[in-house]
C-alpha cells in the first residue's frame, strides 16, 4: 500500500505543480489581455475619430459643391452686365432722339461685345456649311438634292451651332445633301 501511498503523492504534487503553472500563466495572461483591451479601446476610439473627422469632410465638401453650382454662372453674368447696361443706353438714347440708324449700329456694337465675352469664356461658333455631315456635331433636319456638292456634305445651316471649351454646347441643325 505504500507504493500506492506514494503514486497518490507524486499525482498530487504533479497536479500541485502543474495548478501552479496554470496559475503562473493566468497570471501572465491577464497584464497582457489588460494592454490588448487597452490597445482595443484605443484602436476604436482612433476609428470613431477617423469616422467624425470623413462625415464632417463629406459634409463640408458637398456644402461647397453646393456653392459652387449656386455661384458658378457668378463670373460671366459679371462679364455680362457691361453689355447689358449698353443695350438699355442704346434704346434709351434711340427712344429720345428717334434715331433708328444708330440704334441698328448701336445694337452691333453691343452684339460684338457680347460675342467677344462669349469668346473669352470659350465659346466657338461651328463652321458646318460644306463639311461633312457628323451627328456628334450636327443634326440633319433635311435632306436636299444637290448637284454641287457630293452626298453627307451639309449644304445649309438652319440654326447655328456652338462649342464650349471642347465639348458640343448646341448642335447645329443643318440640310444636308443627298
Amino acid at each position: 500500500m505504500s507504493n500506492e501511498h506514494n503514486e497518490i503523492k507524486e499525482e498530487a504534487v504533479d497536479l500541485e505543480q502543474e495548478q501552479e503553472t496554470v496559475q503562473e500563466e493566468q497570471a501572465q495572461a491577464e497584464p497582457r489581455l489588460e494592454e490588448l483591451e487597452k490597445l482595443a479601446e484605443e484602436n476604436q476610439q482612433r476609428y470613431l475619430r477617423a469616422q467624425a473627422d470623413f462625415d464632417n469632410f463629406r459634409r463640408r465638401t458637398m456644402k461647397e459643391k453646393e456653392e459652387l453650382a449656386q455661384y458658378a454662372s457668378m463670373k460671366l453674368i459679371g462679364q455680362l452686365l457691361p453689355v447689358v447696361d449698353n443695350f438699355e443706353r442704346a434704346v434709351a438714347a434711340a427712344s429720345a432722339a428717334g434715331d433708328y440708324d444708330s440704334l441698328v449700329k448701336g445694337v452691333d456694337m453691343i452684339f460684338r461685345q457680347l460675342d467677344q465675352t462669349l469668346q473669352q469664356e470659350g465659346l466657338k461658333v461651328m463652321e458646318t456649311v460644306g463639311e461633312p455631315f457628323n451627328p456628334e456635331y450636327h443634326q440633319a433636319i433635311m435632306t436636299v438634292e444637290s448637284e454641287e456638292h457630293a452626298e453627307g456634305i451639309i449644304v445649309e445651316e438652319v440654326q447655328k451651332g456652338y462649342i464650349l471649351k471642347e465639348k458640343v454646347l448646341r448642335p447645329a441643325m443643318v440640310k444636308v445633301s443627298g
